[in-house]
């Protein structure tokens, strides 16, 4: 009887496939109806029982959820153990037509498989994908959101934050602390040109001291926009003031690893701890001590020491870790000041002594930024705001224009330089909006003067 029974079960699963045959054949699996839940929604018989079936939709077949279906190279449910007989999850394996793994675009994965979406990691559990729910840096629906709107720059999708969440974006790629109250109650300095001085519409640092200045370099995951802007107006103020006789780019690098007081480093850093470095101990130039490969590497304590000769300027003491260089000069500057943030008065400062430091607030588009005159879209996204601590970013100023913009509109704009590399926005530089404290872009804007001996006068 059970022979003659076994054998009457299975006529009617070839019949059921046979009839189903030309209409399942070259479909995709698809996901279960009932996600998994075949006995829980029929129930389970207690005998064997032909009528105690459903569609098991991943296989295109049926399965049985009675105690006859439970023996080896059984035709069972999914959920056969685990519900009738609260067991452990069946295995799917003992079923020769399940399919294992799960599928993807038309590939198939076994089960276990792990495979990254952006910044979201899926693994295949249960013939199911299973993955994270981190909110991505790179969200194509906002650069799709900018390049439709008429906002006056576009966004583009860019490689090195394919695969970082928003929160490591706004906590490897910025590193400047918000400013100290010590710093925002600096009393603001004014450039001393007249006050009817005529601005022009277009300036550009590199115009007027071409071969003075110095083009962005790239922080990487090393949240140190504090060094690195710090560095770079330090440099051009020190080549402007000496007339060109000292162009060297200063060196980032020297910053983050030997400022290190108060967690800097890759870590953030606060620009008046930076200034100070550079006014009581120096740095030496980025050809003398050049970005790490691997900035987060245990082997990154500082390689360089100054000492004082007694006369305010200090020497090293220490060849240069990038051998090639000879030249280890220290390069200090005066204590820093703060400009004015009135829009004429920055002007009058970059245009006087040279480009200045300003402290941005970076929102989410901002990483998508690769032309124009960027302002702020207001994004639904409010998943920014839980990270609201980590998006100071420390920026030089070099210039400013007026150019058509958003809706055919003249809009004035500032010209700065970022450090996310050249393959970043406008060969590394950025347009804002300018007048109007785009992303408190004039909120706080810091100079110093590069410190020459006398005998060091051009």
């Amino acid at each position: 009887m059970e022979k003659q029974y076994l054998s009457q079960r299975e006529v009617d699963l070839e019949a059921y496939f046979t009839r189903n045959h030309t209409i399942l054949e070259g479909t995709r699996f698809k996901r279960a109806i009932f996600q998994g839940r075949y006995c829980r929604n029929f129930g389970c018989c207690e005998d064997r029982d032909d009528g105690c079936v459903t569609e098991f939709y991943e296989a295109n077949a049926l399965c049985y959820c009675d105690k006859f279906c439970d023996r080896e190279n059984s035709d069972c449910c999914p959920d056969y153990k685990s519900f009738c007989h609260e067991e452990k999850e069946w295995d799917p394996h003992t079923l020769p037509w399940y399919p294992e793994g799960c599928f993807k675009d038309g590939q198939r994965y076994e089960e276990g498989s792990v495979i990254k979406e952006n910044c979201n990691s899926c693994t295949c559990s249960g013939q199911q994908w299973k993955c994270s729910q981190h909110v991505c840096l790179v969200r194509p629906e906002l650069i799709e959101q900018v390049n439709k709107g008429d906002y006056g720059w576009t966004a583009q999708n860019y490689s090195q934050f394919w695969g970082m969440t928003l929160e490591d974006g706004f906590k490897f790629r910025l590193g400047t602390l918000p400013p100290s109250p010590m710093l925002l109650s600096m009393n603001e300095m004014t450039a001393s040109l007249p006050a009817t001085t005529d601005l022009p519409e277009f300036f550009v640092a590199s115009y007027k001291w071409p071969g003075w200045t110095h083009g962005p370099l790239d922080q990487k995951n090393c949240a140190a926009s504090w060094a690195f802007s710090t560095a770079s107006v330090a440099a051009d103020r020190i080549a402007i003031q000496s007339k060109g006789r000292y162009t060297a780019n200063l060196s980032p690098q020297n910053l983050i690893s030997c400022c290190a007081k108060n967690r800097h480093g890759c870590n953030s850093g606060s620009i008046d701890r930076a200034w100070w470095y550079l006014r009581k101990r120096g740095l030496v130039s980025h050809a003398c001590y050049p970005l790490f490969k691997d900035q987060n590497a245990t082997n990154s304590g500082c390689a360089m020491a100054s000492r004082s000769d007694g006369r305010g300027k200090r020497h090293a003491t220490k060849p240069c870790p990038n051998n090639i260089e000879k030249s280890n000069r220290i390069y200090q500057c005066s204590p820093p000041y703060r400009v004015s943030s009135s829009e004429t008065e920055i002007m009058k400062e970059i245009m006087q002594n040279g480009p200045v430091q300003a402290i941005m607030k970076v929102h989410e588009d901002f990483f998508h930024y690769k032309t124009g005159i960027y302002r702020h879209v207001t994004s639904t996204n409010k998943e920014s705001e839980k990270f609201l601590k980590l998006q100071t970013h420390a920026v030089k100023l070099t210039g400013w224009g007026t150019l058509r913009g958003a809706q055919g509109r003249k809009e004035k704009f500032w010209i700065a330089a970022n450090s996310w590399g050249k393959s970043w926005g406008e060969n590394g530089y950025f347009r804002i909006l300018r007048g109007v404290n785009e992303s408190d872009i004039e909120k706080l804007i810091i100079a110093a003067w590069g410190q020459l001996a006398s005998s060091d006068e051009p």
